[in-house]
């Protein structure tokens, strides 16, 4: 069973021992957690992007093990932080067993709580819907908003009850979701592993469109 951390669920590394699309459908409703002292971040995964390892091109892991992508290669579980386009932090969590490289990016968040501490570290003044969305939707914006960058967090295990950052299930159940190509890539870009809840407001892409349902 997994852990109970403030009632929610810590969910474990046999979650995450698994192919990194399996684990993207799962992931989407489960909830995204930062612990500031006694003060929480929340917020409902609603779009993520799977990542194959070492045979998909546009993987980190195509051009084998580094000392930059080690933790993609490491146990499953693991929070693997990059830097990109030199302006902001990604967020992945690593997946199959440990020495075979898979992860699954976030791209996309609907706060929960902690909005205010989400805001300041967005430097956001939250006015409307719309700045609400601003908060999360995108993997730049969702790492500042729980202040995710590679030295805090990378390797860091979220499956651990010692963790300021972890993953949980609050007992959500998505409604239906959906899955399309992934975006803001030039490598395998037709494939279709960006997952996504379906009508949810908070996702990333703009107007971009489904193509398969699963």
């Amino acid at each position: 069973m997994p852990a109970a951390k403030n009632r929610l669920l810590i969910l474990t590394r046999e979650f995450y021992d698994r192919d990194p699309r399996a684990v993207s459908r799962d992931l989407l409703g489960k909830v995204l957690v930062r612990r500031d002292r006694r003060k929480l971040r929340q917020g409902r995964i609603v779009e993520v992007e799977a990542y194959l390892g070492e045979g998909d091109p546009a993987a980190h892991a195509a051009a084998g093990r580094t000392s930059r992508n080690e933790a993609l290669f490491g146990p499953p579980g693991h929070a693997y932080v990059y830097f990109i386009y030199g302006n902001h932090w990604c967020f992945n969590v690593s997946c199959l067993p440990d020495g075979i490289a898979g992860g699954v990016l976030f791209r996309a968040l609907q706060p929960i709580e902690g909005i205010q501490e989400m805001a300041k570290a967005r430097h956001l003044t939250i006015a409307t819907n719309r700045d609400l969305k601003r908060l999360t939707s995108g993997p730049g914006r969702l790492a500042e908003a729980f202040g995710i960058t590679r030295d805090r967090d990378n390797n860091k295990d979220l499956t651990s009850q010692m963790s300021d950052l972890w993953i949980a299930d609050d007992g959500f159940r998505p409604p239906q979701t959906l899955e399309t190509t992934r975006i803001g890539i030039t490598k395998a870009a037709e494939m279709t592993l960006r997952y996504l809840i379906a009508g949810n407001k908070f996702v990333s892409g703009g107007k971009s469109l489904p193509v398969k349902t699963p």
